[in-house]
């Protein structure tokens, strides 16, 4: 096994071998049971009667204890600490049948294994640094990757880009507590840090760079968890109609009659590679209607917690249009009854007509850049990457804030170094074993 890092320091997952399939459940050509931990060799001696040669994968007849043949298949040996898991890790492919699985995964219990827990074996990379923390969140989000930009963007957390941007922050960061603390340790040089110039420097690249990667981390959390809109706006606007056709086919009631939506209708639909959930709500106007003035109660919950809104106003209907507002995109509904051409507008609002289609694909393209615009070279990220980046990104502002304030070096360091440790929580440098508990129970059994 590999030894333990420093930041894997006092963080220890259940000792022993344990074994799981690796495939999903039911019926295919071919399973995968894997096995890791202390006692794999012994266990293979006596399963297959020999250890298979490092990496070669070898014909083998497997067992049950009477003697009577399970299954014959496949099997390859990882030694550590060159393997997923940085143990001895033992991989049996054999015909994909629920049954022979079970069979084979009771009977490497009985020579000494034993189940493993949701994201164990991934857990245990993480513990004998086969990777960090955000890459380990990254297999979990490739295996439930819904569309090809969010698995790629996983792909590339997986092999470390998000923790890459996370260490630049923290290298970055190292080096002006290290220049504030120089000075501190030395105070006969009379040097004053509230007057070094590169030190100021240093603070503005911090903070350029905090932005970039935050943004970049909200476009890897909605490509994993996808973006949130909302549909607002009066009855009869077309809010129904307008989430039928961003998602071709009939989602909502669309109905002649006032008030017809009353509880939220929520949709999962791919734009341009990028999964967006629409919420059809409830139309907003003046009633005396205990269902109706619900429904609307639900509408304005949902518009602010949504990651943006469609405002969709009835061009037809003359009158005022709303004015502009954060997170919200006008959307001008049946312009075909106005004469009114379709598509983006100077003013970031959009015409279209839900009935005959008309500008939907300048709406669709407009979603696609409130998500972070094209995917490419993006990487996946969670919202608790999200939150301790904020929380990060606050203790450096605090800094910089007490450094434009003159105020003393040791405060301004205090405030860095807690930076760094939010950051830190990212890739697991600074981590407890409930944190750790809590993210590999979201994973498969056999991950």
């Amino acid at each position: 096994m590999a030894d333990q890092s420093p930041r894997r320091k006092g963080l220890r997952g259940p000792a022993g071998a344990i074994v799981a399939s690796a495939t999903p459940p039911g019926r295919g050509g071919v399973a995968v049971v894997r096995v890791s931990g202390e006692g794999v060799r012994g266990i293979a001696r006596r399963l297959l009667g020999d250890l298979p040669p490092p990496r070669q994968a070898r014909l083998v007849s497997l067992t049950e204890s009477s003697g009577e043949l399970l299954d014959r298949g496949l099997a390859l040996f990882f030694p550590s600490p060159a393997s997923f898991t940085g143990e001895d890790v033992l991989e049996l492919h054999v015909h994909g049948s629920p049954v022979v699985c079970n069979l084979l995964v009771a009977r490497i219990c009985e020579l000494g294994a034993r189940p493993a827990g949701p994201g164990e074996f991934s857990r245990r990379a993480f513990l004998n640094d086969r990777m960090d923390l955000s890459q380990a969140e990254a297999v979990a989000d490739l295996i439930d990757a819904a569309g090809a930009a969010a698995a790629r963007a996983a792909a590339r957390s997986m092999q470390g880009a998000f923790s890459a941007a996370v260490e630049a922050l923290v290298a970055r960061l190292t080096r002006l507590r290290a220049h504030l603390e120089a000075t501190l340790d030395f105070p006969d040089e009379e040097v004053d840090p509230l007057e070094d110039r590169a030190l100021a420097l240093g603070f503005r690249e911090l903070g350029e760079e905090f932005a970039a990667v935050a943004q970049a981390a909200e476009r890897g959390r909605i490509l994993r968890d996808g973006l949130n809109v909302a549909l607002s706006g009066e009855p009869n606007a077309g809010k129904s109609s307008l989430l039928n056709a961003l998602a071709g086919e009939p989602a909502a009631i669309v109905a002649a009659e006032p008030g017809t939506t009353r509880d939220l209708v929520r949709v999962r639909i791919s734009v341009k590679g990028i999964p967006v959930e629409l919420i059809d709500t409830a139309g907003l106007r003046a009633s005396e209607h205990g269902v109706e003035r619900e429904g609307m109660r639900r509408a304005r919950a949902a518009a602010q917690q949504a990651d943006l809104v469609l405002r969709v106003w009835d061009a037809a209907a003359g009158g005022n249009e709303p004015p502009p507002a954060e997170r919200a995109v006008l959307v001008r509904n049946k312009v075909d009854l106005t004469g009114e051409p379709a598509g983006r507008l100077a003013a970031g609002a959009v015409n279209v007509s839900a009935r005959t289609g008309a500008g939907m694909e300048a709406l669709r393209q407009l979603l696609a850049e409130r998500a972070g615009g094209a995917p490419d070279g993006a990487f996946s990220a969670r919202v608790r990457h999200i939150s301790r980046l904020r929380e990060a990104k606050l203790k450096y502002q605090e800094a910089e804030s007490l450094f434009g304030q003159r105020q003393s070096a040791e405060l301004i360091a205090e405030e860095l170094r807690l930076a760094q440790g939010f950051l830190g929580e990212i890739t697991g440098v600074v981590s407890s074993d409930d944190l750790l508990g809590e993210i590999f129970s979201q994973f498969c059994i056999g991950k």
